[in-house]
């Protein structure tokens, strides 16, 4: 894509859902898709209106169709059809869940369906390549049905976990999306480029509205949506390349799946359901530690813009060099997560607090 068709889509993108985010806040109260406090929450606001993801939708589609034609991607049809097949079905059950709540394991259901809509029209982990060898293995079918699905299904999962401060996960897809669009840019994938880039656009836009005071919330609308599309960028920039370009999109997304990692290891030591909800993500410790949302939310910015720079570098890696970095970063990553407390079960509070009642400890620590 050229720098005019670059900032085209951004700007056409931030636009429409900018417009769009008014007339859906009016919309989801109409309909009574509205968030209520709740004793795991952290917003104590009533009748805050979800369904953010359909003016982040509405940004995203008209700009990835409109951007897929200044740039000549007919080549890129199929993938076209399959993202926003996959993209209807994922918003269909956040809507749904928005307004009338839906048990877990139908909502997984339907994210296998999305899933399977979208590794038919060619978005697959296919074949992996040694980094030192650099040779290259075609996986078998069975083992592309068994780890796409667990990787787009995992990262809309992961992006929806995030989504519990205002202004977080519209924030953090933003950043996470320009990483991966730069990824794919380096990958010679117009097409990821583009839709990558309205993502960025439509968050964007919508940001405003969402950024601490919030106006109104993704909900699961927007939530699953952009983990569904985050998860099909990173593939399409992966699309023929090497293990270690993987591991790039896997870098750039390691705030979120390790948060989704650490709450199925807390919830299997705790012998709880892997669904059950809790008070414990990293976002929770931040927001305990800083005693403000805007300072936690930024801060989970600043945690998430650092792995983006490190996915972006190791693009340049190759060999024993790579590996190298990789164990230096997964070393360095352990010793943070230790720092912030996240490898324990105790939030960190001071003795004789509740350690469910984080906003407690926030009130406590506000001047």
């Amino acid at each position: 894509m050229s720098a005019p068709h670059v900032v085209m889509v951004l700007v056409l993108a931030a636009g429409v859902s900018a417009a769009l985010t008014p007339l859906v806040m009016r919309l989801a109260r109409a309909l009574g898709a509205v968030d209520r406090p709740t004793a795991r929450g952290v917003s104590r606001r009533d009748n805050m209106p979800l369904l953010g993801g359909l003016a982040v939708a509405g940004g995203f589609v008209l700009a990835v169709a409109c951007g897929a034609l200044w740039a000549d991607a007919a080549p890129s049809s199929e993938r076209l059809r399959g993202l926003l097949l996959g993209a209807g079905v994922i918003l269909a059950l956040g809507v749904i869940d928005d307004r009338f709540g839906m048990k877990a394991w139908p909502k997984l259901v339907g994210q296998l369906v999305a899933a399977a809509i979208a590794i038919t029209h060619g978005y697959q982990i296919d074949r992996l390549s040694d980094p030192i060898s650099m040779r290259v293995v075609d996986l078998p079918l069975w083992v592309i049905w068994v780890a796409t699905p667990l990787w787009i299904v995992g990262i809309t999962n992961a992006l929806n976990l995030v989504d519990g401060l205002d202004g977080l996960a519209s924030g953090v897809g933003a950043i996470i999306g320009l990483t991966l669009s730069v990824i794919a840019w380096q990958a010679g994938q117009p097409f990821g480029v583009c839709f990558g880039l309205a993502l960025v656009g439509a968050l964007l836009g919508f940001l405003p509205f969402n950024f601490p005071p919030a106006r109104i919330f993704l909900g699961d609308t927007g939530a699953l949506l952009i983990g569904f599309v985050l998860s099909l960028l990173a593939l399409e920039g992966y699309r023929r390349v090497s293990l270690l370009t993987f591991i790039v999109p896997l870098l750039a997304l390691a705030v979120p799946i390790l948060d989704t990692l650490l709450s199925i290891v807390r919830r299997v030591r705790t012998r709880s359901p892997i669904f059950t909800a809790d008070r414990l993500h990293m976002h929770h410790r931040l927001l305990a530690h800083e005693g403000s949302t805007r300072s936690a939310v930024l801060q989970f910015y600043f945690l998430t813009a650092a792995f983006c720079l490190i996915s972006v570098s190791f693009t340049r890696l190759q060999g024993y060099a790579a590996a190298l970095f990789l164990l230096a970063t997964a070393v360095l990553t352990v010793r943070l997560l230790r720092n912030l407390g996240l490898l324990t079960s105790d939030p960190g509070q001071n003795p004789g607090e509740d350690p469910g009642d984080l906003h407690a400890v926030v009130e406590e620590k506000k001047p």
